[in-house]
């Protein structure tokens, strides 16, 4: 069986730096579109990036770009979510998910039926 695992959140305060973790086991992650999606509290899901399986990437929110960056370490079987300047409204739940062979990252409308797996979730707190 695959499965995702998240790992680095924490509490951080305004305009430090975080770098989340996506380990897969099970499966091999270069195969996988991965993304990166976050739930705050009383709020909907909402994607944050994504790199897809032939390692273009595209922005699912405009409110990180310019501060995270996705990347892969494909040795490690794993993606990374790098943080930096972070807000209080980044604080969320980050969760990873992984789409086979996509070449493009799925839109919203088709994340329950493109993305094979998930992740739990790690907790980010950005606060002072």
């Amino acid at each position: 069986q695959g499965q995702l695992v998240e790992s680095g959140g924490s509490l951080v305060q305004p305009g430090g730096t975080l770098r989340l973790s996506c380990a897969a086991s099970g499966f091999t992650l270069d195969h996988y579109a991965i993304g990166w999606f976050r739930q705050a509290p009383g709020k909907e899901r909402e994607g944050v990036l994504c790199i897809s399986s032939n390692n273009s990437t595209i922005n699912y929110a405009d409110s990180v770009k310019g501060r995270f960056t996705i990347s892969r370490d494909n040795g490690k079987n794993s993606v990374y979510l790098q943080m930096n300047n972070l807000k209080p409204e980044d604080t969320a739940v980050y969760s990873c998910a992984a789409s086979f062979l996509s070449t493009t990252c799925p839109g919203e409308q088709y994340w329950i039926y493109s993305y094979d797996y998930w992740g739990q979730g790690t907790q980010v707190t950005v606060s002072s």
